[in-house]
């Protein structure tokens, strides 16, 4: 039977490119949606993300219950959870950008500004940088050291440094994924990274945590 793969549709992700990523992947059974019952009877569920902390915030929050059946899934049901860029992002206490903006909390930790003392440092973060793996129960094995394409002005900064995953560096050590059970969010794009970013993905497909 192929797995139901619930790709989060709020209004705020480049939803083609992840789907096709997917399917390239491996990935038979995905389908984009908004509805909280086919969320809640996934059993992968992938949150992507572009634009700001706030925006994407509130288009999820738009949605009647779609946050709460995406919590009962992963908390209760177990399935496994992928975030990507503003994806992951969102799975912190909170964003600064536009002002101070409730996150889901699944992670606790704060979105902020990337600062940089280096002139010669540019933000935006944005092209190929390294993934650099941190060893976590949670997710050994599926995130593996690499080049990953990165693109965002802002970072996530957790409360507590064993839910980071893997970092990167930019101007400073920048976090590049967390993890926590069942739950794991990726700054990068993976749908951009080519065969790192794909292998990822296969990888999550068959992640059992």
């Amino acid at each position: 039977m192929t797995d139901v793969l619930a790709l989060v549709d709020y209004g705020a992700g480049n939803l083609h490119s992840v789907a096709n990523a997917l399917k390239a992947a491996g990935a038979e059974g995905v389908t984009v949606t908004s509805d909280p019952d086919v969320v809640r009877a996934a059993d992968r569920i992938v949150l992507p993300g572009v634009g700001s902390f706030r925006a994407c915030v509130e288009g999820l929050r738009a949605i009647p219950h779609l946050v709460e059946s995406m919590a009962e899934r992963v908390h209760v049901g177990g399935a496994p959870f992928l975030g990507i860029c503003v994806g992951m992002q969102l799975l912190a206490s909170r964003g600064v950008e536009h002002g101070v903006t409730a996150g889901l909390n699944w992670i606790e930790g704060e979105v902020r500004l990337i600062e940089v003392t280096d002139p010669a440092i540019k933000i935006p973060h944005m092209g190929w940088n390294d993934v650099a793996t941190r060893p976590h129960s949670s997710v050994n094995g599926l995130i593996e050291p690499g080049e990953a394409y990165f693109l965002h002005s802002y970072h996530f900064v957790p409360d507590d440094g064993h839910d980071i995953a893997a970092m990167t560096d930019h101007g400073g050590g920048l976090v590049a994924a967390v993890a926590r059970d069942n739950v794991v969010g990726v700054q990068f794009h993976p749908e951009k990274s080519q065969e790192f970013g794909l292998a990822l993905l296969s990888r999550f497909l068959e992640w059992k945590p």
